[in-house]
């Protein structure tokens, strides 16, 4: 027999039915995040280049190996201890390179900015060429995941007499895992100054929405792997057209062209190893042409 008495009495309120708002979702600002940076001032003399102030901060470290086993300093490598950039994370580079100061700062691996869940990495490289300071800035590729976030940001000061060489350059999705990129953010910023006045300004950005549109040929036309080049120093018309000649026999898309007193050269290709060799030969022919010097390949790019 029903008996109404067994039933809870739902006017007590111990008793309710308690309704728990839904969480919050996961946000990368709820997890453990680096924020690392490193600082590097070289000045040169007859004897050479050498470090005036170097301060850095986990999980960015700087080496200073001797190239070619000689007692000269000519390579700084920075390495990224953390093995990776993901979602939220902070990380800054400033390089000043005085009078005759000569040196090439590249990276120990790819870089390799993982999926983010809402935040994007933030990297910022600061840097400074004075009069008759040369600085080659040649870091290896940045993998972008699937699904990954990034925020770039290079500055760069130049004083009239000083020379200069930077290199950055995007490799979307993991192609050995045939991972193609059809969601993430990327923005990709450059800004120059001479003289304290602002000469180029560039951005290249990529949302959610502009992925799968990626292989229009008005866009990069199925091109998984993108590089900016920079140059700043003497004789540019006859550097200019000496770049000109040589991508001509590289094997991907390339062009140079003259910017307010500054050489862009962009790049462009299917396949991250083609990109690689054509930075490669065009880096060697810089080496050739210009002489000793830190406008060459990295010895950390063959390792």
């Amino acid at each position: 027999m029903f008996d109404a008495a067994s039933l809870p009495d739902l006017t007590d309120n111990t008793s309710a039915l308690v309704l728990h708002e839904p969480k919050e979702r996961p946000s990368d600002k709820d997890l453990q995040r680096v924020n690392g940076c490193c600082r590097v001032l070289l000045g040169g003399n007859e004897k050479g280049t050498r470090i005036m102030d170097v301060y850095q901060q986990s999980p960015i470290r700087v080496l200073f190996p001797r190239v070619g086993g000689g007692t000269l300093m000519g390579e700084a490598v920075l390495v990224n201890t953390a093995g990776g950039i993901a979602g939220g994370d902070q990380l800054e580079c400033s390089v000043t390179a005085l009078d005759n100061a000569s040196i090439a700062v590249t990276s120990q691996a790819a870089e390799r900015i993982y999926r983010a869940l809402d935040q994007p990495a933030r990297i910022k490289t600061s840097l400074k060429a004075s009069d008759a300071a040369r600085l080659a800035w040649l870091p290896q590729e940045t993998i972008v995941f699937n699904r990954a976030r990034i925020s770039r940001e290079t500055e760069i000061e130049l004083s009239s007499g000083a020379e200069l060489l930077a290199l950055e350059w995007l490799v979307l999705g993991r192609a050995a895992y045939g991972e193609k990129m059809d969601s993430g953010r990327i923005t990709d910023s450059w800004r120059v100054k001479k003289n304290g006045r602002l000469i180029w300004a560039d951005s290249f950005r990529v949302t959610d929405e502009v992925f799968p549109h990626l292989s229009r040929k008005a866009l990069l036309s199925d091109c998984d792997a993108v590089a900016t080049l920079l140059y700043f120093g003497p004789h540019l018309d006859m550097r200019l057209q000496l770049i000109r000649d040589a991508i001509q026999s590289l094997e991907c898309q390339c062009g140079a062209t003259l910017v307010s007193g500054l050489i862009v050269v962009r790049f462009a290709a299917k396949a991250f190893c083609d990109l690689k060799f054509a930075l490669q030969a065009l880096l060697q022919q810089f080496d050739r042409e210009f002489g000793p010097g830190p406008f060459r390949v990295p010895k950390m790019w063959s390792c």
